[in-house]
């Protein structure tokens, strides 16, 4: 188990140490979700009651179209020079490529809600006062669970030419539960009354199960979807 994190922590900080050398898709994301956040902020009067029903949907829009930008080139850009096939042939576990690569995605994703949740809570008059833990929580529980089942699709999609086309069609059909888990439970956090604690409790749950469910899937098939 310890080498298994070892490497899984090198294979991030490589990860990590390539985008932050060219920023690359990590401008691409984060001008996306702030393009996002002030189309939308010109499109809604902020001052309408029914703006706060509409913000997590909106919210997460922003976030989860900008994930998918990063997840396309999680594992395109391991093809070149076949970089795959070397860690491949790497000693450490291959489960430990596909958890590496969904730590280095997630922190990229972070950085980008770190930026751009702020952008969405001002321009759109939002504030989550003291349900800003509830929030959170519902941020990286969301989060983790479309990087997981996207860093997983992204290998498979990355055997493919069209994979830039292919990922977002695959993706999003999987990742319903998690998109509606997601904006259930922001929604709740910010719901006008405070915490609505009934329907956070419900749709947090769901985030839960599905984050373990693409934890155990993927550590138990990846294998077979590097062999593709």
């Amino acid at each position: 188990m310890k080498e298994l994190w070892r490497s899984m922590l090198l294979i991030a900080q490589k990860d990590l140490r390539a985008e932050l050398r060219t920023k690359e898709m990590l401008s691409a994301m984060m001008i996306f979700a702030l393009l996002v956040a002030v189309i939308f902020s010109f499109a809604f009067d902020a001052n309408t009651s029914s703006l706060r029903e509409v913000f997590p949907g909106l919210l997460w829009v922003g976030f989860f179209f900008a994930g998918t930008l990063g997840l396309n080139r999680s594992f395109v850009n391991e093809r070149q020079n076949a970089a795959l096939h070397g860690l491949m042939l790497s000693p450490a576990d291959r489960s430990a490529i596909y958890f590496g690569k969904v730590l280095g995605n997630l922190a990229v994703m972070g950085i980008t809600e770190l930026v751009g949740l702020p952008v969405f809570l001002i321009l759109f008059d939002v504030s989550p006062g003291p349900t800003f833990w509830p929030l959170l929580l519902s941020l990286v529980l969301a989060t983790f669970g479309f990087i997981a089942v996207g860093t997983f699709l992204s290998a498979l999609a990355a055997n493919t030419r069209t994979s830039e086309i292919l990922l977002p069609i695959i993706l999003f059909p999987v990742a319903v539960p998690v998109v509606l888990a997601a904006v259930q439970t922001t929604g709740a956090a910010l719901a006008a009354g405070g915490l609505d604690a009934a329907r956070y409790y419900l749709w947090m749950r769901v985030l839960l199960v599905y984050d373990v469910v693409f934890v155990v899937v993927p550590f138990l098939l990846f294998d077979y979807v590097l062999e593709v």
